[in-house]
């Protein structure tokens, strides 16, 4: 009977994921920025490599390939955002298994060339550190000289752990 007992606790142990088994999102001690200063991913989980995403054309009427014609970078970088939710739920995953994301930003012309920093935050959070999504990525941001497309200002590429 006792070793029944065991085989049953057994079995019902490696049915169930184990607590430790989740991914630890680490915060920056003292600070409420909605990133992770670090993230675990444990043994066993598996990792989806999402490719860059580019922002879609907001104003067709606008000049083809111009900055008009996707956006200041608030507007990109959602658009941004709703095109990796959008691969992330093709696949059965979600912004929250998100646990890795490399920003790149262009100059503003409107900002004197300087990346558009508030604007990429303003449209951010709006996804993450949220009461409804508070999984937060490791992340790195970063101007870059240019993007494939002149009119581009954001490409976004996200690691994310399948549960």
């Amino acid at each position: 009977m006792t070793r029944a007992l065991f085989l049953i606790a057994a079995i019902s142990a490696a049915s169930f994921p184990v607590a430790a088994q989740d991914v630890t999102r680490h915060r920056t001690p003292g600070s409420n920025f909605p990133i992770a200063m670090a993230v675990e991913v444990p043994a066993g989980r598996t990792q989806v490599l999402v490719s860059g995403m580019v922002p879609a054309v907001v104003n067709a009427d606008a000049p083809r390939n111009s900055v008009a014609s996707f956006g200041d970078t608030r507007v990109q970088t959602k658009s941004v955002l709703d095109r990796i939710e959008a691969a992330l739920r093709s696949i059965g995953l979600g912004l929250e298994d998100v646990v890795r994301m490399q920003v790149f930003l262009v100059g503003d012309p409107d900002k004197g060339g300087r990346m558009d920093f508030d604007g990429f935050m303003a449209a951010y959070t709006e996804r993450y550190g949220t009461a409804t999504q508070p999984n937060l990525p490791a992340r790195s941001v970063m101007q870059v000289a240019g993007l494939v497309n002149p009119g581009w200002l954001v490409e976004i590429e996200v690691t994310a752990v399948r549960p």
